[in-house]
């Protein structure tokens, strides 16, 4: 019913433009404070990989995976979208999470992902408001997270491809 690959997908583009297009994360202060707040910790990583496999483990619906989003949705928004699906919200908090926390978890991650990158660049520095705490976790934990993100996106491929050969 739900496949995480989705919501992963727009979470990478709302957090690149937040990273690179101050505007917009002045417009989303609240989330964007909420994001940069939020501490990634080894307890969070192991709920949210529960949840996220748990998600991955529905019944597929390649609705999920339609990339109809502009990227710029709120952590509310993002939230409702989960709890309006029952089997989604029932395996996030079966892990242990709220939709929110989940939603707020996956934002961190992708805002700390590409102020790794940054920071990796010569010459570059970590993003005014990301903790290196974070960064360094993201580096730490980056191999079992791109195994995560990959098992998502090939089952939105997977159904796209689907899709393709119907037409």
């Amino acid at each position: 019913m739900f496949k995480s690959g989705n919501l992963g997908r727009s979470f990478r583009a709302l957090a690149a433009a937040a990273l690179l297009m101050p505007g917009i994360a002045a417009a989303q202060d609240r989330d964007t404070q909420e994001v940069q707040a939020y501490v990634l910790t080894d307890a969070g990583l192991a709920k949210y990989t529960q949840a996220t496999q748990n998600l991955a483990a529905l019944p597929s619906d390649s609705s999920a995976c339609d990339d109809d989003d502009d990227g710029s949705q709120s952590l509310n928004s993002m939230t409702a979208k989960l709890n309006a699906k029952p089997a989604a919200r029932a395996a996030i908090q079966s892990a242990g999470m709220t939709t929110r926390e989940y939603v707020v978890f996956s934002w961190s991650l992708m805002q700390n992902g590409l102020a790794a990158w940054a920071v990796s660049q010569p010459g570059g520095k970590l993003p005014a408001g990301v903790s290196k705490a974070n960064v360094d976790f993201y580096n730490k934990n980056e191999a079992a997270l791109q195994q995560l993100q990959g098992a998502g996106d090939a089952d939105c491929d997977d159904n796209r491809d689907e899709d393709d050969n119907e037409e």
